[in-house]
This record gives C-alpha cells, sequence and structure tokens, in this order.
C-alpha cells in the first residue's frame, strides 16, 4: 500500500467514531421495542467499516481519500435507512451498499488507463444506443424499470457513467478539425451533440423529465472543458450561439411540456395538500418539525408518505436527525466529489472525467434537496448513496470508483510492446486555459 500509514490509521479512527457517535444517538434517542435490532444494526455497520479498511490495503493507490469518504457517507445511508419509522436494521439497503462498493473497485479498475478508454470510445457509443432500445422495447408502456420478480432495474442508470466516458475521451479530438463550407467542424462533437439529443427526447418520451437535468449537466460540463482544451479554439460566437440555443429549447420545452409537468410548475403546494402538493407540503412541515436536531431516529411521520427513502428522502433525514445532520451529509457528499478536481496527479482526460462525475452528482443532490424544499418543482430524483435504489446506488458506487480512478491514474501505455517515451494522447492539466 502507498500512502502515509499513520493518515491511514487516523481516517479508519475517524470514520468509525462518526458511525459509532450516530449509533449512540440511536441507541439513547431511537424509537425500538427491542435492543436487538440497534445490536444488529452497530454490528453490521462496524464490520463493514473494518473489512473494508482491511480490503483497501490489497490496492496501490495514490491516496484513499475518496474510499474513506465513500465507506462514511454509505454506512450513514445504512444508520438513516434503518430508522425512518422505527428501528429496524435495513438488510435490502445494507447489501446494496456492499454492492456498491464492490462496483466502485470496478470503476477504478476499469478507468485508470485513459489510453485504454481512449481506444474502446466507439464502445461507449453503442452500449448508450443498447440500452436506449432496451428501454424503448423492455420497459413497458414509456416506462423506466424493467422489472424481473421481485427485482426491477433503471437501465438509464447505466447511461450515465457511459455516457461521461464519451464526453471525456472525445477531448483529444478537438484538434482534429474538419472543414466544411466555411465552418471547421469536430466530428466527434457533432456526434455527443446528437447523442445528448437522443437521450433527452428518450427522457421525453418515457416521462422522466426529472432526470434530463443530469444528462445535460454532464454534457455543458464536457463542453465547456473542450472548450479549455489546448488548441480547440472556439470562437466567442459560437459560444454565445450555444448558450442562446440551450436557452431557446428550455424555454420551448417549459411551454410544451407534458400536463403533469405543467401542475407540477404552477401548483400551490398550500392549497392542494392532498393532491399535487402532497409530498412536497409533508416535507416542509417534517423539515420544520424536525428543527436542527431532529425529533430522534425513527420517532418521525414522514416514512408513511409514499417515496419517503428516495425522493423525499432529505426531508426525511431532517425530520428524525435534524438540520444540522443533513447538512453535514450534503457536506461529506461534496467534500467526496470535489477533492478529485483539485488532486494534481492525472491527465486532462481524468479531469474531464471526474468534471462530468461531479456535475451528475452534484445535479442530483441539487434536484432532490431544492425539490424537497419547494425552492423547484418535485423531480423525484435520488440523492447519490443515500436514497435507496439498487442501479442508482450501484452505478453511483461505480462513479465513486472512476474519482478513485480520476485520482490514482494509470499514465503508461497499455500495450507492452510500446516505447516508454510514446507520446501522451492527453495532456497533463497544467496545460490547459
Amino acid at each position: 500500500m502507498s500512502g502515509n500509514t499513520s493518515s491511514y490509521i487516523f481516517s479508519s479512527i475517524f470514520v468509525l467514531i462518526a458511525h459509532i457517535g450516530m449509533l449512540l444517538n440511536v441507541y439513547f434517542n431511537g424509537n425500538y421495542d427491542s435492543l436487538t435490532q440497534v445490536i444488529i444494526l452497530s454490528g453490521a455497520v462496524i464490520i463493514l467499516d473494518i473489512a473494508y479498511f482491511l480490503a483497501m490495503l490489497f490496492f496501490r493507490q495514490n491516496t484513499f481519500t475518496v474510499d474513506f469518504l465513500l465507506i462514511l457517507i454509505l454506512n450513514m445511508s445504512v444508520i438513516f435507512q434503518s430508522c425512518f419509522g422505527e428501528v429496524v436494521f435495513d438488510y435490502k439497503h445494507y447489501i446494496t451498499c456492499i454492492v456498491a462498493l464492490a462496483a466502485c473497485r470496478g470503476g477504478y479498475l476499469l478507468c485508470r488507463n485513459h489510453k485504454w478508454l481512449g481506444e474502446k470510445r466507439k464502445f461507449f457509443y453503442i452500449g448508450i444506443l443498447i440500452l436506449m432500445v432496451v428501454i424503448v422495447t423492455l420497459t413497458g408502456s414509456r416506462g423506466m424499470w424493467i422489472s424481473l420478480g421481485s427485482i426491477t432495474i433503471q437501465p438509464s442508470e447505466f447511461i450515465k457513467p457511459l455516457f461521461i466516458l464519451a464526453c471525456a475521451t472525445s477531448i483529444t479530438e478537438q484538434q482534429k478539425k474538419h472543414k466544411i463550407l466555411c465552418f471547421h467542424i469536430v466530428y466527434e462533437n457533432i456526434a455527443l451533440f446528437g447523442l445528448t439529443a437522443a437521450i433527452c427526447l428518450l427522457q421525453w418520451w418515457c416521462r422522466d423529465l426529472g432526470s434530463l437535468p443530469t444528462f445535460v449537466g454532464i454534457y455543458v460540463c464536457g463542453f465547456l472543458l473542450r472548450i479549455c482544451y489546448p488548441k480547440a479554439k472556439f470562437s466567442k460566437k459560437k459560444l454565445i450561439g450555444a448558450g442562446a440555443a440551450l436557452l431557446a429549447v428550455a424555454i420551448v420545452g417549459m411551454r410544451f411540456a407534458p400536463a403533469y409537468v405543467q401542475d407540477r410548475l404552477h401548483v400551490d403546494i398550500w392549497a392542494d395538500k392532498n393532491g399535487n402538493g402532497y409530498q412536497q407540503s409533508q416535507a416542509l412541515i417534517a423539515i420544520a418539525n424536525g428543527g436542527w436536531f431532529g425529533k430522534g431516529p425513527g420517532h418521525g411521520e414522514l416514512h408513511n408518505v409514499f417515496a419517503h427513502k428516495n425522493d423525499i428522502v432529505f426531508a426525511t433525514i431532517c425530520e428524525e436527525w435534524g438540520l444540522l445532520y443533513a447538512l453535514m451529509m450534503v457536506l461529506a457528499i461534496l467534500i467526496l466529489i470535489a477533492l478529485p478536481l483539485i488532486n494534481p496527479p492525472r491527465s486532462y482526460f481524468h479531469g474531464t472525467m471526474s468534471a462530468g462525475i461531479s456535475a451528475a452528482f452534484t445535479v442530483q443532490m441539487a434536484l432532490n434537496i431544492f425539490g424537497s424544499c419547494n425552492l423547484i418543482p418535485f423531480t423525484g430524483v435520488t440523492i447519490p448513496f443515500i436514497s435507496t435504489g439498487g442501479s442508482s446506488l450501484m452505478i453511483s458506487g461505480f462513479m465513486a470508483g472512476m474519482l478513485v480512478a480520476c485520482q490514482s491514474p494509470v499514465m503508461r501505455s497499455p500495450h507492452l510492446n510500446e516505447q516508454p517515451k510514446q507520446r501522451r494522447i492527453y495532456p497533463q492539466r497544467r496545460n490547459a486555459v
């Protein structure tokens, strides 16, 4: 294992203390009939902590910061999800978190080598198109879910990492301009724009406009970083035109949005507390009742409202644990996605990839929190790592592994017979504007 041993031990102790503090809160203030549930929950959380700390010793990385933050947040979510309404260990969410940790390792191993990923660029497009066909043909009548008995899968979640990789691997194509008439065009940019438009149309067709801002955020973030790429030379006129086009599309989209979206845009939640404003009004009441320190784990009432574990989970946490705990959770997620952006040892590709992941997580979290607080229309988007959901949590774990790869990248060629001094495809970040 590379890195400072004392820092590794200190970080492990910090995570354990944080979880033990939460478990003590459950013990002294929780709503439970049997102490057995508290013991099971405590044992499961601490065992997973220690097991993950030991497993990390077998991986060579430049830093383990994201890993420690990930296990901190995931076991926080296990404690939260096991206390809504009453303290009962949520073993399904616990298993899903373990799957997310395994997916994190997969994302780390697959995304470390930018040259290998660059060679597989076409497969990202093919994978996205296959998933889109699967959604249209197998999810039922304009839906987003595939039901396999007691298991449901959301294929659109698997599009996110592929779309991020498609944006990141397009960076090197910015210097390959082709003159058509009087315009200098990069074919990869046209392909990405068309792919983004197709994804947006798919989200509209499936009546899942809540997830659409996430994909737009990823695309816009990748677009801005392509502008900063050396010798990309995007003119101000093109930027102004792109911004105006995006604004026009947004206005037209809101104007001709489906009826259920129009209802959410114009609903008065207090005048329609039993209709379209039910979830948001109950969420606001729960946040107010929770105050800074909450009513106590398991003592809330929001667990009686639909989607309290995913779509309005922020409000549920605020009610039982308090706004202070909820803000600490948000801060931990923001730190997790921000650290890879400032860590120096990575290529321009890894910087672009980490920025796309950060955009996706930030937009998702903002939509959930602002929707719960009635600052924007309710979208039903989950908070990464906190909300329940197998597909969402597993992909969030995989994308966290991509962040780990950004901090511990492989900068050599994937081929053993290549010359060691071969010119890098992606320049170091310091060359970027």
